[in-house]
């Protein structure tokens, strides 16, 4: 439209006319006809008490989000982010009183965890070892009381435990073994090469010191034992004298299977 033509109008029409025009101008060089927030800002949705408040910001610190917006977080409260673009949504938990008990021991806690799972973590518990009356992924309310019982895993691992505590043990060279049973045996030696030409035991393993012939049928083959002034032995070989309660140890030297001789002794059988 020309100034001339604007000039033609009355008093009244020029005012109209030069503000609709004013307000086309500021609108183009502010850029209020963009669509998008400019690069460096972003929407902002906050859900805190039950209320959801939106902004917009410049400020990507979410505690100075929160406490400009007038929402403010106590010593255990919490607040989870979500990021789409330009907008972001930040969720407020708030921390509520909560009881845990476990094996007569109570703790009374602030937390805002959202479920009984993740609040037990918070507290240093493993969650196989535990199992708790709401169940794990219970929506945390106030003033819940979580009471807590060992879990079959933790069962089965204590019982395992007090067995192994229960078992008898032994000294030996290679420390404190665990033992089912202890035999008083009549006890010989022999060499390597009293056995097979090859040297070879029943279980087809070189003869040597550390091997000892048994009963099978008192003593499985393969069996780990410990007898007192030799050492830890595997039961590996037989021999047509070595029935019942008898045991038969290699040896490296013939001197050494004569100082020997034959004696009684005990045998472990550890586990």
């Amino acid at each position: 439209m020309s100034i001339k033509k604007i000039l033609s109008f009355n008093h009244k029409e020029k005012k109209v006319m030069l503000c609709l025009m004013l307000a086309a101008m500021m609108m183009m060089t502010t850029g209020f006809t963009k669509t998008t927030l400019p690069d460096d800002w972003h929407q902002v949705t906050i859900v805190a008490d039950g209320k959801t408040i939106t902004t917009t910001t410049n400020h990507t610190n979410p505690a100075f989000i929160l406490g400009k917006n007038g929402v403010k977080l106590s010593a255990n409260d919490e607040y989870h982010l979500e990021k789409d673009g330009k907008n972001t949504k930040i969720t407020v938990y708030r921390a509520v009183p909560v009881t845990v008990s476990y094996n007569g021991q109570v703790k009374n806690i602030m937390t805002s965890k959202q479920t009984v799972g993740d609040a037990l973590i918070e507290l240093g518990y493993n969650l196989d070892d535990v199992e708790a009356s709401q169940g794990l992924d219970k929506k945390i309310q106030a003033n819940m009381d979580i009471v807590l019982t060992d879990s079959a895993k933790k069962k089965a691992a204590l019982q395992r435990m007090r067995e192994e505590q229960m078992r008898p043990k032994v000294q030996t060279e290679e420390g404190v073994l665990n033992y089912s049973v202890v035999y008083t045996m009549e006890a010989t030696a022999y060499l390597p090469t009293d056995g097979s030409p090859e040297g070879l035991t029943a279980m087809g393993i070189p003869a040597r010191r550390g091997v000892v012939a048994v009963d099978p049928r008192v003593i499985p083959l393969g069996s780990r034992v410990f007898i007192p002034g030799y050492g830890v032995a595997i039961a590996a070989d037989t021999g047509g004298a070595i029935k019942g309660q008898k045991v038969d140890l290699c040896m490296e030297t013939y001197g050494e299977c004569m100082n020997f001789g034959r004696r009684n002794i005990e045998v472990y059988v550890l586990v």
